[in-house]
């Protein structure tokens, strides 16, 4: 285990106090630009988004990426991980570290949990693109990966694993007590009505995997929900912004934008 204290800085980022957590997140853009904060999924990291990086601060974009409890260089907590406990502690670093409206790009669970902050903190919100995610287990195709996880296949628990020890200042022999997390979330989380969400008024970018794990369904009854809310269907998995970033990130920095046109002009 190593210790780590608010103001240590690692691999280019710095650890920070929010709501009485130790956090790492790392910053990165222009400070003029549009604050953009990516939230990785389960098993993850800020590196998840590092086919995103580059094309991002070419546009301006100021970019946040916080790693959450037990994920990354982030020191995990004694609770359990729930969507609520991650929705909340987001809406703490927009409030005391990002400190103005900003959007923010969720991928797989971190897709719900942007919708959420949508909905129940909309002052905190510019624009949100949602990748990967669903919002209740309806919402979920059956999907192999996922299947080994929840099975604790070795090999794809080993694979876990290693990504975890490279980087957790918690030490190797935590990674069975964030797996054992991990699991009891994906059994039951998120678990949202998509009615709940008729009322977000943020603008809303939907992005699924025709291979992925959103059924086809669940996305359009949610962009038929949601009031502002678009729907891009793309070719790939459930890795798609590692897949294709040159198909990827111009879809979002576009729609991070300007919203895309909504009718057929002719005149």
């Amino acid at each position: 285990m190593r210790p780590v204290h608010v103001g240590d800085e690692i691999d280019g980022g710095v650890y920070v106090d929010v709501a009485g957590t130790t956090l790492w997140h790392f910053i990165e853009g222009n400070p003029q630009g549009a604050p953009t904060v990516l939230l990785h999924g389960i098993f993850a990291s800020a590196a998840s988004w590092g086919a995103q990086v580059p094309d991002f601060l070419d546009a301006g974009l100021l970019l946040f990426m916080p790693e959450r409890p037990g994920h990354g260089h982030s020191p995990d907590t004694d609770s359990d991980f729930t969507c609520a406990s991650i929705a909340a502690r987001t809406i703490a670093y927009l409030e005391t570290v990002v400190g103005r409206p900003a959007n923010l790009v969720g991928w797989g669970d971190s897709a719900a949990v942007a919708l959420v902050i949508a909905r129940d903190r909309p002052d905190l919100v510019n624009r949100v693109v949602a990748v990967g995610g669903y919002l209740n287990p309806g919402g979920r195709r059956i999907d192999r990966f996922v299947q080994l996880v929840m099975d604790r296949n070795p090999v794809t628990v080993e694979y876990l694993r290693t990504h975890h020890d490279e980087i957790s200042p918690d030490g190797p022999e935590h990674f069975t007590v964030v797996y054992d997390k991990t699991i009891r979330m994906l059994a039951s989380e998120p678990d949202y009505a998509v009615a709940d969400f008729a009322d977000v008024p943020a603008s809303v970018l939907l992005v699924v995997a025709d291979r992925g794990l959103v059924r086809m369904e669940h996305a359009l009854e949610i962009v038929r929900t949601l009031p502002h809310a678009r729907l891009a269907v793309l070719p790939g998995t459930h890795i798609l912004p590692v897949e294709a970033p040159e198909t990827f990130n111009p879809l979002v920095l576009s729609f991070l934008a300007a919203d895309p046109p909504t009718e057929w002009l002719t005149e």
